[in-house]
């Protein structure tokens, strides 16, 4: 069985993203790793040579921002890194996303188990959502996607869709996957509250245009998504122990402000009929959740 890894990252250094803990991760796992850097001049390629593994494969490709619409630029640079992939499972990571450690026996006995099996084409992960900082994580499954798979079969038909959180076929946007007992950890929404805002920002270009881009961020505020905040009690991955301690900005969950633990379950189980109700009495249909 060979596996290959393989991720995108654009400006990795600039937005401070995980991307170097993100690709350590699921090399444990990997014969190759595939990335595809976005050509930029913040000193991401020079952390990725850093790493010094042979397995490490890097095409530099110019995204082509400007024909993004929401967000289809992503499957596009995704799609082309794994067209460079040549194991027989390909393991996405984002650059914001972690594997623990914990898990990597889980996922190699399950790559294991299904190699032979091709109606498999796919296996989901389960997903912690950390916001603000190390400290918590979302507790609204309804907001914040809670499966998606990340491991898949190297086919020729099986490609990113979207912009990119998931994988389909031509027709199928969905693939047929084996739901496994193990988590990514997931940090996009943790970082300085400056660099936060910057990133948010010019995430916006991805999915609209400069106009519509610049509307949402006259809006924005950091860190507006509270209420549904638990305090993490695990542990971190390993190769998150170092970034961790350099956790040093403060940031107020307002737990005291959020609803009874028992009303807040409650009202995340109602949130379809209630975010029906929104859509009918609000002219602009309601807002786009966060996990979008």
């Amino acid at each position: 069985m060979k596996v290959s890894g393989f991720t995108i990252i654009r400006n990795g250094v600039y937005y401070d993203y995980p991307f170097i803990e993100a690709i350590k991760s699921v090399l444990p796992l990997c014969d190759e790793f595939v990335v595809n850097l976005g050509i930029t001049q913040d000193g991401t390629k020079e952390k990725l040579i850093e790493l010094n593994d042979s397995r490490l494969k890097i095409i530099e490709r110019e995204w082509d921002m400007a024909s993004s619409v929401m967000g289809s630029v992503l499957a596009v640079e995704t799609n082309a890194a794994l067209k460079e992939c040549s194991g027989d499972w390909c393991f996405y990571i984002q650059s914001d996303e972690v594997l623990h450690e914990q898990y990597l026996p889980v996922v190699k006995s399950m790559m294991e188990n299904y190699l032979d099996k091709p109606e498999i084409e796919g296996l989901r992960f389960q997903y912690l959502h950390f916001y603000g900082n190390y400290d918590y994580i979302q507790d609204n499954y309804r907001k914040w996607y809670v499966k998606a798979t990340r491991v898949i079969r190297n086919s020729p038909d099986i490609r990113s869709v979207g912009d990119a959180m998931e994988f389909g076929k031509p027709g199928r946007d969905m693939l047929n996957t084996k739901d496994i007992p193990a988590k990514i950890y997931h940090y996009g929404w943790v970082r300085p509250p400056e660099s936060a805002i910057k990133k948010r920002i010019d995430f916006e270009k991805i999915y609209h245009d400069e106009k519509k881009a610049a509307e949402i961020a006259a809006k924005l505020q950091n860190y507006k998504e509270l209420g549904d905040l638990v305090i993490f009690k695990g542990k971190h991955p390993a190769v998150m122990q170092e970034r961790v301690k350099q956790n040093n900005w403060d940031f107020d969950a307002k737990l005291e402000l959020q609803r009874p633990d028992w009303l807040r379950k409650i009202l995340i189980f109602l949130h379809p009929v209630t975010k029906r109700i929104k859509r009918v009495f609000s002219p602009s249909g309601g807002n786009r959740d966060a996990s979008v």
